[in-house]
């Protein structure tokens, strides 16, 4: 377990986990073994959405790969790259067609390993900011490779009303929980509000899009997502993807507490 400390905020990381994100003792972060989920964050890559419809293949320019929900990356362990006292960086390397055994089999699945046709690498880093908490996804990899990526952070609710803001409307938690395990999608925009009983601001860049996702009045999945999966067929998840044609690609994602306005 690692900590980040300092201008009021702790950011606790469990191999390379974010369990843990408090300004003035007020906790953001979803906690493992409350209702809801087993996780508190995780990254969907190289795709997001659900492939069993699809016998679990998605097609890329080198064929068909055989992946699970939101992809192999989840698989993978994270190694620590570097540590001070305000960032950690954290990453992931993948040999192409390197078969990866899936923890949803066999209970939640029916293909044991998984494999993509691509090398690649994934860093996640931590920053504590004046701001808030930056979290930065660099990837890099064979050229042309398709990917998409999505980051699926928990938030920890602490009222019974909250909502989040988009631009100029509201949404409450009955409609996130109405849309079930699609998750609702909020398009076309790199910021949203958490209005609860702390103010959190969430700003992105490159991804485009948000899902909200969750089954529990206690928490809420706020997901920067670089494609809407349900916005293709399952066969047709591939139209989703962005092609990696430079040295290596950055996404951001900015925790921003109103707390830390001044």
């Amino acid at each position: 377990m690692i900590s980040l400390k300092g201008l009021n905020q702790t950011a606790r990381i469990d191999a390379g986990e974010l369990v843990g994100y408090t300004v003035d003792g007020h906790e953001y972060i979803h906690q493992k073994g409350s209702p809801g989920w087993r996780s508190s964050d995780t990254e969907m890559f190289p795709i997001i959405g659900p492939t069993n419809e699809a016998d679990f293949k998605v097609s890329t320019p080198k064929g068909a790969a055989v992946q699970d929900q939101h992809g192999l990356l989840r698989e993978l362990q994270y190694q620590l790259v570097s540590q001070t006292e305000e960032k950690a960086v954290w990453e992931k390397t993948y040999v192409a067609n390197t078969k990866v055994q899936n923890s949803k089999y066999p209970a939640k699945s029916t293909e044991e390993l998984l494999a993509w046709p691509y090398n690649f690498r994934f860093q996640k880093s931590y920053e504590l900011t004046e701001e808030g908490l930056k979290i930065t996804f660099a990837v890099s990899g064979d050229q042309e490779m398709p990917f998409m990526l999505g980051y699926h952070p928990a938030f920890k609710l602490h009222t019974d009303t909250p909502s989040v803001r988009v631009k100029d409307k509201s949404i409450d938690l009955p409609q996130i929980l109405a849309v079930g395990n699609r998750a609702l999608a909020v398009l076309d925009t790199e910021e949203v509000t958490l209005s609860d009983a702390e103010e959190l601001h969430i700003k992105t860049e490159g991804f485009g899009n948000f899902m909200l996702w969750t089954e529990v009045p206690n928490m809420l999945c706020i997901e920067p997502i670089s494609f809407y999966p349900y916005a293709a067929s399952h066969e047709n998840l591939h139209t989703g993807f962005q092609t990696l044609t430079e040295k290596e690609k950055l996404f951001s994602v900015y925790l921003q507490p109103n707390k830390l306005k001044k």
